[in-house]
């Protein structure tokens, strides 16, 4: 587990990496304190993945330095390894195993004793609530069984960092919030954990630092809080009854703040706005002058998805959707 030291768990000092012509990370920056959930938030595209990889050893900078747990992570390969934790998107399961299995298998890739790697794999399916499944073959599993026996299979080696790599993707609520408690857990006790997300409610759940990612660099960083009070003010929301109607409420409220963010399948519009009196009584009479009918608005603090619309000028799902067609 992570020592008793003021050295950064994770140093990141100008990392790039191309591959041809495309730049996935343009000088990336980055302090890990020890101990501590620090999450990575971006769109897909953004160049977290590729980070991970490369603090992993999985693939190596263009250019720049990157240690982990004060390791350099091309010269000091090996090591860096035997002190590290890996779960990435999908779940690297072997499916012919059962539970115990899978893990006692991870436990022998790491040269434990036999019956070290045996105590160990028992320990974690019953840390991880898997006790009713541990002899069933892993085919059977749910998705977020599967997830947790995978975030299992991560620290059997008790690694003193751990990256987790959009770890709830594709899993459902519930399946959601009971990763997020065992990872609340790992960082209880002592592990670094390096959470990459597009989650912006995961981000401001389980992270005690978090750095936004957008193009392959680190655009902000910060408390879930102090990244939140950049917006500025609070966010007025905008409910309308007709779909039609949310791009004229749209060029209306982009008259009084930062640029608006527009919710489709909500029928809402909202916008951080200052704390000027008389601010929502002008917004509405802009709207009635509009011929815009507002079903309902209501003021908010500002959330994470509003701090990367007020740092980028686009919200995720538009980044999403401009690196997509970007593939075609």
């Amino acid at each position: 587990m992570t020592s008793a030291s003021s050295q950064p768990a994770i140093e990141v000092d100008g990392v790039t990496k191309t591959f041809g012509k495309v730049e996935a990370l343009r000088g990336v920056n980055l302090r890990v304190e020890p101990g501590i959930v620090f999450g990575l938030l971006g769109p897909n595209g953004a160049g977290k993945t590729t980070l991970v990889k490369i603090l992993a050893t999985l693939q190596a900078p263009s250019s720049g330095i990157a240690r982990v747990a004060g390791l350099d992570v091309v010269r000091q390969a090996g090591e860096v390894r035997s002190k590290i934790g890996l779960a990435g998107q999908f779940a690297a399961v072997d499916d012919q195993l059962t539970g115990l299995e899978n893990l006692e298998m991870v436990g022998q890739l790491y040269h434990l004793p036999g019956s070290v790697a045996k105590s160990r794999a028992r320990t974690l399916i019953e840390q991880f609530g898997l006790e009713d499944a541990a002899d069933r073959r892993a085919k059977t599993y749910s998705g977020g069984m599967r997830r947790r026996l995978d975030l299992a299979a991560a620290i059997v080696n008790q690694p003193e960092v751990l990256f987790l790599d959009e770890p709830t993707t594709g899993l459902d609520p519930r399946s959601r919030i009971d990763l997020w408690a065992v990872i609340d857990e790992l960082a209880k006790s002592g592990t670094t954990v390096l959470l990459t997300t597009q989650y912006l409610e995961e981000a401001d759940r389980l992270a005690a630092k978090i750095a936004v990612v957008d193009h392959g660099l680190v655009i902000a960083e910060g408390t879930a809080v102090e990244l939140k009070e950049r917006v500025g003010g609070r966010v007025l929301a905008i409910h309308l009854p007709d779909a039609d109607q949310i791009e004229p409420a749209r060029v209306i409220l982009d008259e009084y703040g930062a640029t608006p963010y527009v919710d489709v399948a909500a029928r809402e519009v909202s916008v951080a706005v200052g704390a000027e009196p008389g601010i929502v009584a002008e917004i509405i009479r802009a709207l009635d002058a509009g011929h815009v009918t507002v079903a309902d608005l209501q003021f908010r603090q500002p959330s994470l998805d509003d701090v990367f619309l007020a740092l980028t000028g686009r919200a995720s799902e538009e980044v999403d959707a401009e690196l997509e067609g970007a593939r075609r």
